[in-house]
């Protein structure tokens, strides 16, 4: 599966979602942030990005990290960055 599929599928199953994706062709690393995962745990943040997903999820994409953020803690942590 190719990266821009990838980001394309949590695009659009996230609505308003900013994503970054890396990886090799069947292992990725994304990082999502959207204002959708306010209030939620992190388990519940990585199950709408798997929903996004469907059943590409251990098919196609065989390993995926994710890291989820909502806009206001995305802007900390850039903050926090060296550079």
């Amino acid at each position: 599966m190719q990266i821009e599929d990838i980001k394309k599928l949590i695009e659009s199953g996230v609505p308003g979602s900013r994503v970054e994706i890396d990886g090799d062709g069947t292992h990725f690393g994304a990082v999502v942030v959207s204002e959708v995962f306010a209030g939620k745990n992190m388990v519940q943040q990585h199950q709408v990005v798997y929903k996004a997903l469907g059943d590409k999820m251990g098919t196609d994409i065989h390993a995926l990290s994710i890291q989820t953020y909502t806009p206001e803690a995305w802007e900390k942590k850039k903050s926090l960055r060296v550079v």
